[in-house]
């Protein structure tokens, strides 16, 4: 990262693009296009409505809202304002949203008319007074008299924001944003990532793909998600137009795709895979896209040749990232020609770390091991976050030193690889039980800790199942200890605490859990006893 860049933060594309290209398109949700003009000004709307009503100075602001014009703006103002924005899901269990609110500590709000029917829920479990932003709600005396405690700005009390200029400046150590991955604790985990690591990312897939005020960029990601990170701030960083795909093309998204002619396409592979299966892939259906990335879980072979062929004028790459890395670190660009023969397992390889970031292959004892060999891999760089939200404990044991790292701090991902002669990673699995279910990172300790809660048991096991090329379907649950329970009632339970993809399928009796050579529960085992039930 040069010296200029490092100068500048994460708002500062935006506001170049702003200036540029006022009048070029910078949002489209729900078929409504925003300028960049009209979507600044409305961006300073925000801003000065945080710095004006925060009751005391804090780093972060969280935006409860869910593709919608809100959401964007909210994350936006948030930046202006000179602090980093928490995402929130009005569709995740109201439990977990208000847990994340508390962890996050923030004192300001901003909501999406989506949000408004849980609102006054949340207010009311809240730990602290807070100031809630609603641009596009009207005034409401009863929200107002339910939730006196806090303090609220409707849509015609905003400002015009035209005087506004913010006086608040991020430094590369200022966060940008605050995420909650699963917790092996039951606990959602927050990983702040910092206007730095972001900035550094921005800057490199830029050059990488040559981004331009001509393109088009797909958001087809929870905002919750960090790879919506990317669409966001890469194409507002080159004055590009960002087109949110709308739910009910999410998971079929081609003629949303024709449609738009977008040109910047990012998605889980299982979009692909889907396509595919509905036989939505055929040769040359998109010819306006030039860049085709996936990112988030283990990339099979077929699903980029049959992408590579329905998109001829694009490039197809698979990302690597977890999000303590920022987004991604790693590429690999797929050859039809070449490619297949360098596939593990069918398996695209991650490829090679982004230039000026650093791995490390290490093995038990925190050592580099030969190319060739199985190990976990290690990250270092500027787009390496420095540790986990007020939590040190997990702080210490991630993010450690290595024998032969010298004085950098290295962050130990729990996945395993190998480098192959020529220099590419190839993604073999993880080292503990986190796994990736429908593209979200998902750590099965979370779901146990929750479905222990709900049977009144210690013996509960979860195991992701259906499982194709990596990733799963989603989750299914053994429980033994007790002599019966209500499973209807024990999946309500666990979907008023997790998200949706977290909660089990279905949950199965057992007399007892089965144990491997270790002692330890032998989950290969229930794999195979869920093949047999399925037969």
């Amino acid at each position: 990262m040069t010296a200029q860049n490092s100068s500048r933060n994460l708002i500062s594309g935006f506001l170049e693009s702003a200036e540029c290209f006022p009048d070029r398109t910078a949002l489209v949700v729900d078929g409504e296009s925003l300028t960049y003009s009209s979507l600044h000004r409305r961006v300073r709307q925000i801003a000065w409505a945080i710095q004006q009503n925060e009751q005391k100075p804090y780093p972060l602001a969280a935006v409860w809202a869910h593709r919608s014009h809100t959401a964007y703006i909210g994350i936006l103002g948030s930046l202006a304002a000179g602090k980093g924005y928490v995402p929130l899901n009005p569709r995740f269990p109201l439990e977990r949203t208000c847990r994340m609110l508390a962890l996050s500590g923030c004192d300001t709000l901003i909501v999406g008319k989506e949000s408004l029917p849980q609102l006054s829920a949340l207010l009311q479990t809240a730990d602290r007074s807070l100031t809630v932003i609603l641009p596009e709600v009207a005034a409401s005396e009863d929200l107002q008299s339910k939730n006196r405690r806090h303090r609220f700005l409707f849509a015609e009390q905003l400002p015009s924001g035209e005087d506004f200029s913010s006086e608040k400046t991020s430094t590369p150590a200022s966060p940008a944003y605050l995420l909650f991955t699963s917790g092996s604790t039951g606990m959602p985990k927050g990983v702040p990532i910092s206007q730095g690591n972001v900035r550094s990312y921005v800057d490199y897939i830029c050059q990488r793909y040559n981004v331009n005020e001509h393109d088009r960029f797909s958001q087809q990601f929870d905002l919750t998600f960090d790879l919506s990170a990317h669409d966001m701030f890469v194409s507002w960083e080159r004055g590009a137009s960002l087109y949110c795909v709308p739910e009910k093309s999410v998971m079929a998204p081609a003629k949303f795709i024709r449609d738009h002619q977008l040109t910047m396409w990012f998605s889980v592979p299982s979009i692909a895979g889907l396509l595919a299966k509905l036989r939505l892939l055929s040769p040359g259906c998109f010819p306006s896209l030039r860049c085709s990335l996936f990112c988030g879980e283990p990339l099979p072979a077929a699903y980029a040749h049959s992408w590579q062929e329905a998109a001829p004028n694009s490039i197809v790459e698979n990302l690597y990232g977890p999000t303590e890395a920022t987004i991604a670190i790693a590429h690999y660009r797929w050859n039809t020609e070449r490619s297949p023969a360098e596939c593990v397992n069918g398996i695209v390889p991650i490829g090679c770390v982004f230039q000026g970031q650093h791995f490390r292959v290490t093995g038990a004892e925190r050592e580099s091991v030969p190319i060739g060999e199985v190990g976990e891999l290690c990250l270092s760089g500027s787009q390496v976050a420095s540790g986990y939200w007020s939590d040190p404990a997990k702080t210490q044991k991630q993010f450690v030193r290595l024998p032969t790292g010298g004085e950098r701090v290295w962050y130990r991902t729990g996945d395993l690889v190998k480098q192959v002669a020529g220099g590419n990673l190839c993604y073999l699995g993880r080292i503990d039980q986190q796994v990736k279910i429908r593209g979200y990172r998902v750590e099965l300790q979370e779901i146990e800790a929750v479905l222990r809660h709900a049977c009144g048991t210690e013996q509960v096991v979860s195991v992701p199942w259906p499982v194709h090329d990596g990733s799963a379907d989603g989750v299914v649950a053994f429980v033994s200890g007790v002599k019966s329970f209500d499973p209807d009632r024990v999946l309500t339970s666990c979907g008023n605490v997790l998200p949706d993809y977290m909660v089990p399928k279905k949950i199965y009796l057992i007399d007892q859990l089965p144990l491997n050579l270790n002692q330890k529960i032998d989950r290969a085992k229930l794999s195979s006893l869920l093949a047999g039930l399925q037969t």
